[in-house]
């Protein structure tokens, strides 16, 4: 462990985009029985917890910050930190205890941050201001596997919800490493995983969370729900072969090979303009619908859209970025008309993207002034033509690419149409239809090649020479 200054880590867009997750705001949390533990340490703690629900499922997590004289020694700040965590793991077996819920799909987090003053009487919460925080320092410190192996064992085979325990510097690593909430998820779900596998068998499965990082975002595992996606559209008929992109890049983390390192790359740059991109999205909605709605109901169609545009994983922010980057490629003939492409997102089965990139030519029929007024309509015909029974949201996208001294900027209408879903009846009949559309084009080939075989046939005939009767 180490003493460090208070340096915010470049954590990237993770924690702005969590922000609009969040279902109401922080609640200060008291621990039992600290009182003589702050006075024996001459120490002061806060804690607050935070809910968020993202698309995969509830995030519940605790910020801790625990302030102590910066002449305790390794002896009392190891001491300390220990008591911390488990008044923390009593106060979470309470929480559930009174908050009960048949929901699984969530994930506890406890972010523990250790902060150091000069003076002791600085401890009293009352004299820590914002500014005074800034001068302090940071203890470098972690936990990890072995942590809740040797040193505060916890029964990890326990069915009761785990609490996840981390640093202030490892909470920070993963969210500068995990680009989008539902990577957040999934590495919480691994992570669990291996603790569990640690615990069952001894082994300590990761030395540090930077290494378990590493390895989750180079595993081909990365690439299983977009692959779920995948083969769904082609079931869907919505696309002819699986997506190129993805069988190469699920290839390359399978066998490890030199250019994985180059797509997680191109995946966490375009994580991040994605990111720019819905920002900027989400701003100008505010902009155009601010004077026909009220504060309450543009918060929460704000809240709404931004979900639905941030809910996308790494190789789904991939394929829309590399959408974009394609128009510089495409003719000046197709510019001046503009064009449309179909995408489909590849983690949320039945959120469809139609990218509408606006002719130049004033008079064409893609132009700006012919499709921005009529974005809702678009996407309300488009909802009603697409074969998925699993379809949500339809997301219109009016891209400008906009040229201005020698710069291009990328310019974005934007509406989403929410979907009601089927009801079973329409479910069935849908299903039907796609099976009686399937047996037709089936039957229609078959009787095409059984043309071309009896074509064939008589060609065949018809080139053989007579044969020469016996004389």
């Amino acid at each position: 462990m180490s003493n460090s200054t208070i340096t915010l880590s470049d954590n990237g867009y993770l924690v702005n985009e969590l922000t609009c997750y969040l279902q109401k705001d922080a609640v200060d949390i008291t621990l039992a029985n600290m009182q003589n533990f702050e006075h024996k340490y001459d120490a002061y703690y806060r804690a607050q917890h935070y809910h968020y629900q993202l698309p995969l499922g509830k995030l519940s997590l605790l910020e801790l910050i625990l302030y102590l004289p910066a002449k305790s020694s390794l002896v009392d700040i190891e001491a300390a930190r220990m008591a911390v965590v488990k008044a923390t793991l009593i106060w979470h077996k309470t929480y559930l205890a009174q908050h009960k819920n048949n929901d699984n799909m969530s994930h506890d987090i406890l972010a523990f941050d250790i902060q150091f003053t000069e003076k002791g009487e600085e401890i009293n919460k009352i004299k820590i201001n914002p500014q005074q925080r800034q001068s302090l320092k940071r203890l470098t410190h972690g936990f990890g596997v072995r942590y809740f192996m040797e040193d505060l064992v916890v029964d990890m085979s326990d069915s009761v919800q785990q609490l996840q325990v981390f640093s202030w510097h490892d909470w920070q690593t993963i969210l500068a490493s995990l680009h989008t909430p539902c990577e957040l998820w999934r590495f919480l779900n691994y992570r669990l995983g291996q603790l569990q596998y640690s615990a069952s068998n001894h082994v300590a499965s990761f030395e540090s969370e930077a290494d378990l990082i590493t390895k989750f975002l180079h595993s081909p595992a990365l690439f299983t729900d977009a692959i779920t996606v995948d083969n769904t559209l082609i079931k869907y008929e919505m696309q002819d072969e699986p997506n190129p992109a993805l069988v190469a890049m699920t290839l390359a983390y399978k066998n490890k090979s030199t250019t994985a390192q180059m797509y997680h790359q191109h995946m966490a740059q375009a994580a991040a303009m994605w990111s720019q991109l819905s920002a900027q999205m989400i701003e100008t909605l505010d902009a155009e619908v601010l004077d026909d709605a009220d504060k309450e109901t543009l918060g929460i169609k704000r809240s709404h859209w931004q979900q639905q545009l941030l809910d996308e994983s790494l190789f789904s922010r991939h394929e829309l970025v590399r959408t974009l980057y394609r128009y510089p490629k495409q003719g000046s003939s197709l510019q001046k008309e503009g064009y449309v492409v179909h995408q489909h997102s590849y983690e949320s089965l039945g959120r469809h993207y139609v990218l509408i990139f606006y002719g130049q030519d004033f008079d064409s029929q893609h132009s700006k002034q012919a499709i921005q007024p009529n974005l809702s309509k678009i996407a309300q015909d488009v909802a009603s033509r697409l074969p998925i029974t699993e379809l949500h949201h339809v997301i219109i996208l009016g891209i400008d690419f906009i040229d201005e001294s020698n710069d291009t900027f990328i310019d974005i209408d934007l509406w989403i149409q929410p979907v009601d879903p089927m009801t079973q009846r329409e479910r069935q009949l849908t299903k039907q239809l796609q099976r009686l559309n399937q047996q037709y084009k089936k039957q229609t080939i078959n009787n095409l090649s059984a043309g071309k075989d009896k074509s064939m046939r008589m060609q065949l005939s018809l080139n053989i020479p007579a044969r020469k009767t016996k004389s």
